[in-house]
């Protein structure tokens, strides 16, 4: 029988940071819980990405995951949008990193094609696939929905990472070791 693996899918935002829980046993996914890190756009930079430091810390110390899965910056035209939001996904890197916790990075495109069989899917759709994956899930934003999908799409690649991992050259072990395995886990 599989072990039990609980993932935590963060869709990374300065205003607000989507997060969700699942437990994955083999193939069957359980939904544990989601929800919303947010900052006062009222206040400055450093102290919005405390305030998202803070929340996810308390998520990651409260449910413990084995892994955790982010989404990957997508460039669009605004440049300090862009700026902004690597700002609150270096965040979102580095708490779980620093609980010791493997952190994997995905696409938009391929999120979208692992949840919903198309790149280009809608947010609705994306909705609508994580409440049919996870039935019992419970979404009030869809910053939520898409953590969800995230974490959904980290255990459908979960075997890629493993298989990866497995072909480092023989006797590489330690921090180096660790290093490409994470580099690689990224590619």
């Amino acid at each position: 029988m599989s072990i039990p693996v609980r993932i935590l899918g963060i869709d990374p935002g300065l205003r607000r940071t989507g997060w969700g829980v699942v437990t994955a046993t083999g193939t069957k996914l359980a939904y544990v819980d989601c929800g919303v890190v947010t900052s006062d756009g009222d206040l400055p930079l450093a102290l919005r990405l405390r305030e998202l430091y803070e929340g996810i810390s308390r998520i990651v110390a409260a449910f413990r995951p084995d892994e955790v899965s982010v989404e990957e910056t997508f460039v669009n035209k605004d440049a300090q949008a862009t700026l902004k939001l690597g700002h609150a996904r270096a965040v979102a890197l580095l708490v779980p990193a620093l609980a010791g916790v493997p952190v994997y990075e995905y696409a938009a495109n391929l999120i979208k094609k692992t949840v919903a069989g198309s790149g280009h899917a809608e947010k609705t759709q994306i909705q609508a696939m994580v409440k049919f994956l996870l039935p019992k899930a419970e979404f009030k934003l869809a910053d939520a929905a898409d953590a969800l999908a995230i974490a959904i799409t980290h255990n459908s690649h979960r075997g890629t990472h493993a298989l990866k991992r497995s072909h480092l050259p023989a006797g590489v072990s330690g921090p180096g070791a660790a290093r490409i395995a994470a580099a690689l886990a990224r590619s």
